[in-house]
């Protein structure tokens, strides 16, 4: 009997595609270059199982037509790059990466708020440009991190990890929002506590840090009215997804020093990135690394293997969406 045919989108850590590859008939992206949509749609055509990941887009528009492929194992926790809906009406599922990616993200949000607060990113060009000309009692001067509010949109896994590195490591006070109640014991242990609404948490905060999930639901929750709400001397922090923050808001937001700066891991049309952003100082910029450790991208692959294997083995996929 033929071994399932899987194509893969991006290029893996080795170890994963070794493990895919002895367990199916596995065609890799050898040039590890973005797809197209109709490059997509043709795997979908041609194979019984496609592995995207977070940067390719599949909307509904690619499962009309003779679609083959009964499984996408998408390699990263987030889905919303896929039209689950659209996908689930085919009959195809829908897996992810839930849990392997947790400290990771929750460490590259802590380093771009100590970054954003001690301007780290504007130290290190001035460094590199040789402008440095010494040490002064008021050079590059940045903002204290221990007493100071963070707030948390989104408690979920990362959300908390997040509180709890705050909190216990660097002796911050907590508060989060969140779209279901969560049990004040619960949250206690992580150090924080819950208001009401995200505008609570954002008038209470010196520091934002976004940990919900992208799509529909939150498309713009950061839009130019919340900015407004934030305190001005405050910090905003997303490594959740690009499309949660109004870009152009925040860019305003920036300029009019409504608040006073940001640390960002995704964008709302990444790869590109405004050359706005790139030129402010007060902004720390990451090429979307926040699960960007071989640990954790291998542990990823590893998931979407396991959900594949059990799908094709007529077991309920652990990790299905939707």
């Amino acid at each position: 009997m033929s071994r399932p045919r899987i194509f893969v989108t991006r290029r893996w850590p080795a170890a994963a595609e070794a493990v895919l590859a002895e367990r199916f008939d596995v065609t890799l992206n050898e040039g590890d270059i973005p797809l197209s949509l109709p490059q997509i749609q043709q795997a979908l055509n041609s194979y019984d199982a496609v592995l995207p990941t977070v940067s390719d887009k599949l909307p509904a528009g690619v499962f009309e037509g003779d679609v083959r492929a009964r499984i996408l194992g998408n390699f990263g926790v987030g889905y919303n790059h896929i039209d689950v809906a659209a996908a689930k009406a085919r009959g195809i599922a829908v897996t992810n990466t839930p849990g392997v990616l947790t400290d990771c993200t929750a460490d590259l949000a802590m380093l771009l708020l100590l970054s954003v607060a001690r301007r780290g990113g504007e130290g290190e060009r001035q460094l590199r440009a040789r402008e440095w000309h010494g040490w002064s009692p008021t050079h590059m001067v940045g903002t204290k991190v221990a007493g100071k509010m963070v707030g948390i949109i989104g408690f979920g896994r990362i959300g908390k990890a997040f509180a709890k590195r705050c909190h216990f490591g660097f002796g911050m006070d907590v508060v989060f929002h969140n779209r279901s109640p969560v049990d004040p014991t619960e949250a206690a242990g992580y150090g924080a506590r819950q208001l009401p609404t995200v505008d609570d948490v954002l008038a209470a905060s010196d520091f934002v840090s976004l940990h919900c999930p992208g799509g529909a639901e939150n498309r713009h929750l950061m839009n130019a009215a919340r900015l407004a709400t934030m305190k001005p001397g405050a910090f905003l922090i997303n490594t959740a997804r690009g499309d949660v923050v109004d870009e152009e808001a925040l860019i305003a937001a920036l300029r009019k020093g409504v608040i006073r700066g940001a640390g960002l891991d995704v964008y709302e049309a990444e790869p590109a990135v405004s050359e706005a952003l790139r030129t402010m100082e007060n902004v720390m910029l990451l090429p979307h690394l926040g699960s960007a450790t071989e640990e954790t991208r291998t542990a990823m692959g590893m998931k979407v293997v396991d959900n594949v294997t059990a799908f094709f083995e007529g077991r309920e996929p652990p990790d299905r969406v939707g």
